[in-house]
């Protein structure tokens, strides 16, 4: 026979234990209680106070003692001191009663290291440190209390790895250790615990895979890994447990297809957490035969096809959630499911967020759970109106509507939901005003409507939401004043955000009394008068935007009181004065755009100003001083009474003589045009107020236009790269080729384009210069930003492969180009078409931000959309493969012309394939190849080198615990989630298929089914 050696290491130790315990007694345990208490710091319930000698220590606060040893002594078997409020740390000296059964401190603030003498108390039965503040690892004499059978230790600072020999606590039934810095994998050793009921270990940062014996563990209830980086498939040892009710593995990196036979094989399962991990295929009906099933989870993987009809056969179910996959398929046939999940009494979640439903909302949702608390059918393709019958849900309190295409006016039961905590009804075709019942609902803290088609002004009854929290009615057409009853809500601590409307008057002093408001955004309006002195009583104000408004007067010194604020936008106003030097001191101060105002007078030169890239000053022509590195003129020194006067009387003799001089000046240069040896064929475009340069200066600056300069060239000119003195930065010369007749007609196109327009995501024309050459040629050119890392279409298709662009890069890119289409067709007071949208306009930065370039061929629009009559419409050539169809039957200009060439320029920049590589012959096309591939062989037309290696890899960090009600953590995370940008993660494969999917809903051959501009920018914004 073959001993173990866990037994033969279990023999010797209860030698050990049976003559330590008999060479200790019970004046033992009295003086190691008495160090357990020395061990305390704080005692705030004075717990501990009556451990003194005025009664035996037996009948001490948490103490139970029990008769043992040859002498029938009473001996110290448990000590129980939970939730007591404790501080302190565990002395060594606890390894001394060795009677002990059970410790459980759980919910105090013990610190410092679990001692290793624990693995003395060889009779302990059950420890529980749970929700304290231990640090290092755990004992590895642990495994030597063998008769172990509760072992808690979550929610610490613990580290290092599970113990490999855990496995030999034959006993153990309960094994809890998340929410902790733990690493390494799961011991196999982990598989011998054959009485192991439950198992968690989540929030933790445990890799590798899942032991495969773990699953065959007869006993084994309840098993808790989430918000790990764990991989690979969960072993098919798992789906044949007749006992395992709880398999919660959320926030990982399992992948592969869930079992077809798993509601067969887990009769017993109740809670089913997959989320964010890597799962494929369709969700197996067969689960609707596990009919204990209470939560299903499975937000955020690669799940397809459709919800299962036979939901309903779940009695108990109470969650279910599938957010964030590939269900639906833009049908109404979408929601046949809502039959059968009508029989599901207790649902209080549903949960289908950012899938492919489609067709209306049907009226049978209506027949769901009266107890359906949270409702999210956000971000899918969903049309028509919301459905009345939603008013008979009466107890939601979470209601998320969000991003799909539902039209019509909100609902006027919408104000009949008593339990109402967040409405969340932005980015849909919403129209008419919002209702001012609106305000009934007293528990509301979050509402955002914003990015719809509402109007009207903003009813005072959203003055009476005293809960509220957040408030977003930004990006509609809502008009007059903003009631200062919105400002008094002091229960606003989150977002207020009433930007992109038509609002006017002026800002209120009731602004004063969002003391407790984190971000505030009222740009982009027509608001008019000063900033008010209160603002500087918004004191929690971190975030405040005021930009493209016409406020004027001076910027108040109170600004400097918030103390907190990291980004300030006051730009494209009327502002007056100095800046208030008391700016200085705002130390958390981040970014402070003050850029064309009226600002006159020295600039600050400490704090934010002694930084220039975090503030911008241009378009104020009267600011002098501050750091070099601003390139502003020195301010002058104010002159005396006596010198004022001397000026006067010298000022009116050098007016009189400068006019004579103008005159004579006037006449030469009319001479000299009239003898010019070759006369301008087009008449020059007139000239926007950019500061000009003079041709000596540009052949200067360009090594006289040399071929060394020379970045790029087209039909209408040359690109060199130049530097002018006394500017730091490099500049972006486009020098026009005057031989060709339609360079004329360029420069007037784009310097009319970018007189009005300034984005952050468009090329800023620095200069001009129209001037002869010195051979007395016309000399025409522009002046631009240069972009350090060239164009798009360089950086796609390199030849010598030193350019990479990662998944995140490219999705900035066509994140950074939709926001610039967006304000030229949507916020623009005249909306333009750019008419030429291509990769080699696209230029980047250093820190590769996407700037839109050329309007050599742009087109004004009506607010309509279409060509302003008077503007040309012939001959919008475009360039070949990204000219929209109906342009070739000479149509006029337009935003969906501009939205089919981002279609083709966002598929090129995600596949590497122009619109006219060889591939694309016998009438196939860029579009057509990429459809091809969707949604199940995405990865076969993409670019190869999004996939370095071959592996889709996760550079995710996530914390977390082991409690299977801490799912509703992970959603309420999730939730926070959702608008942030794209982790490298599970979500890899989706965000590629949802970019395409954009990609080819722009390109369609009829321009009335594109996308609009505004909803292409939101979708991607949203991936």
């Amino acid at each position: 026979m073959v001993i173990s050696l866990f037994h033969l290491s279990a023999v010797r130790d209860l030698q050990q234990a049976s003559s330590a315990a008999a060479s200790t007694n019970n004046q033992t345990d009295r003086l190691a209680l008495l160090e357990f208490r020395n061990g305390i710091t704080s005692d705030p319930q004075g717990v501990l106070r009556y451990w003194n000698d005025s009664v035996h220590f037996c009948s001490w606060v948490g103490i139970s003692c029990g008769r043992h040893g040859d002498d029938g002594s009473q001996r110290v078997t448990s000590l129980m001191l939970e939730e007591q409020n404790l501080v302190g740390t565990l002395p060594p000296h606890i390894g001394n009663l060795s009677f002990l059964q059970a410790i459980n401190l759980e919910n105090n603030t013990f610190h410092g290291e679990i001692p290793q003498e624990i693995g003395n108390l060889l009779q302990l039965r059950e420890i529980n440190l749970t929700s304290n503040s231990f640090i290092g690892q755990i004992p590895d004499n642990l495994t030597r209390c063998y008769e172990l059978r509760i072992v808690r230790l979550g929610t610490n600072h613990l580290q290092g790895r599970i113990p490999r020999e855990i496995g030999s606590l034959s006993k153990l039934r309960v094994m809890r250790v998340g929410t902790n810095n733990l690493t390494g994998e799961i011991p196999h050793s982990v598989g011998n615990l054959t009485k192991l009921i439950d198992f968690g270990a989540a929030y933790l940062n445990l890799v590798g895979r899942i032991p495969e014996n773990l699953g065959g563990l007869d006993s084994l209830h309840s098993i808790s890994l989430g918000m790990n980086q764990m991989i690979g498939n969960i072993p098919r040892s798992f789906f044949n447990s007749t006992t395992l009710s709880i398999i919660a593995l959320p926030w990982n990196q399992f992948e592969g297809r869930l079992p077809d036979d798993i509601g067969f094989t887990l009769p017993k399962l109740q809670k089913f957490a997959v989320s964010k991990n890597k799962f494929v295929g369709s969700i197996p009906k067969s689960l609707c035969n596990a009919t204990e099933l209470q939560l299903v989870d499975m937000n955020r993987n690669g799940f397809v096809g459709q919800i299962p009809d036979c939901v309903g056969n779940l009695p108990d179910l109470y969650w279910l959630s599938t957010g964030n996959n590939h269900l639906g398929s833009y049908s109404s046939d979408d929601f046949e499911f809502l039959r059968g999940l009508q029989n599901c009494s207790q649902l209080q979640r549903f949960v289908i967020t950012t899938n492919n439903f489609g067709g209306t909302l049907p009226s049978t949702i209506a027949n769901l759970s009266a107890q359906l608390a949270i409702l999210d059918v956000s971000i899918n393709q969903l049309v028509g109106f919301v459905p009345a019958g939603l008013q008979k849900l009466v107890n939601l309190n979470y209601i998320d509507l969000s991003y799909n295409l539902f039209g019509g006016s909100i609902p006027s039961y919408f104000s009949r939901f008593p339990s109402l905590q967040s409405l969340h009804l932005e980015g849909n075709q919403l129209s008419g005003p919002i209702l001012p019942s609106i305000g009934n609902l007293t528990q509301l803290t979050e509402l955002n409507i914003s990015n719809n088609r509402f109007e009207g002004t903003i009813p005072l009854g959203l003055g009476s939401l005293l809960q509220l929290i957040s408030l977003d009615i930004s990006g509609n057409t809502l008009t007059g004043s903003i009631p200062g009853k919105i400002f008094s809500l002091p229960s606003l601590t989150k977002l207020l955000n009433l930007s992109h409307n038509l609002f006017t008057g002026n800002l209120t002093p009731e602004i004063g009394m969002l003391e407790n408001l984190n971000a505030l955004d009222i740009s982009h309006n027509f608001l008019t008068g000063k900033i008010p002195n209160a603002i500087g009583d918004c004191k929690s104000l971190e975030y405040l935007y005021l930009q493209r408004n016409s406020l004027a007067g001076a910027i108040p010194p109170s600004l400097a009181f918030l103390k907190g604020l990291q980004q300030a936008d006051l730009s494209l106003n009327n502002f007056q004065g100095e800046i208030p030097s008391a700016l200085q001191t705002s130390n958390l101060l981040q970014y402070l755009n003050l850029s064309f105002n009226h600002l006159d007078g020295q600039v600050p030169t400490e704090g934010i100003f002694s930084n220039p890239s975090s503030i911008s000053l241009m378009g104020n022509n009267m600011l002098c001083g501050g750091v070099l590195d601003l390139h502003l003129p020195k301010c002058k020194a104010k002159p005396s009474t006596k010198a004022i006067n001397r000026r006067t009387v010298l000022s009116v003799v050098l007016v009189f003589v400068g006019l004579s001089l103008l005159s004579l000046l006037t006449f030469r240069i009319i001479t000299n045009l009239t003898r010019s040896k070759k006369k301008t064929l087009v008449e020059g475009p007139r000239l926007p107020n950019f500061v000009r340069v003079s041709y000596r200066d540009l052949h200067r600056a360009t090594g006289g236009f040399s071929s060394e300069f020379l970045i790029g060239s087209g039909s209408f000119g040359l690109v060199y790269k130049g530097k002018l003195d006394g500017i730091d930065p490099p500049v972006a010369v486009k020098v026009l080729k005057l031989e060709n007749r339609k360079a004329y007609k360029s420069l007037a196109a784009e310097l009319n384009a970018l007189r009005s327009i300034r984005h952050r995501n468009l090329v800023g024309v620095m200069s001009y210069c129209s001037s002869t050459d010195h051979n007395g040629d016309e000399f025409r050119a522009l002046v631009f930003e240069y972009m350090r890392n060239g164009n798009l279409e360089n950086w796609l298709h390199t030849t010598d492969g030193s350019h990479k662009l990662s998944l995140g890069q490219r999705l900035n890119i066509a994140v950074d180009v939709a926001s610039a289409l967006h304000y030229l067709h949507d916020l623009c007071e005249t909306p333009l078409a750019h008419c030429d949208l291509k990769p080699s306009n696209v230029l980047l930065d250093e820190d590769m931000v996407a700037h839109l370039s050329d309007f050599g061929i742009s087109r004004i629009l009506s607010a309509e959309g279409a060509t302003l009559s008077g503007t040309s419409t012939i001959g919008i050539k475009g360039t070949v493969g990204y000219t929209p169809p109906e342009y070739g039957m000479s149509s006029a200009a337009s935003k969906e012309g501009d939205v089919y060439s981002f279609g083709i320029l966002l598929l090129e920049l995600f596949s590497g394939k122009r619109p006219t590589d060889q591939l694309f012959e016998d009438g196939r096309n860029l579009r057509d190849y990429m459809m091809a591939g969707m949604p199940d062989m995405v990865t076969e037309v993409m670019d190869p080198l999004l996939f370095p290696g071959g592996d889709i890899t996760e550079a995710a960090e996530i914390g977390g615990g082991d409690e299977i009600t801490e799912v509703v953590e992970l959603q309420r995370r999730e939730s926070n989630f959702r608008e942030a940008s794209l982790m490298r993660s599970s979500q890899y494969l989706n965000c590629m298929k949802s970019v395409v999917e954009i990609g080819i809903a722009c390109s369609l051959e009829s321009a009335t089914q594109r996308m609009k501009t505004a909803d292409v920018y939101r979708r991607l914004e949203c991936i």
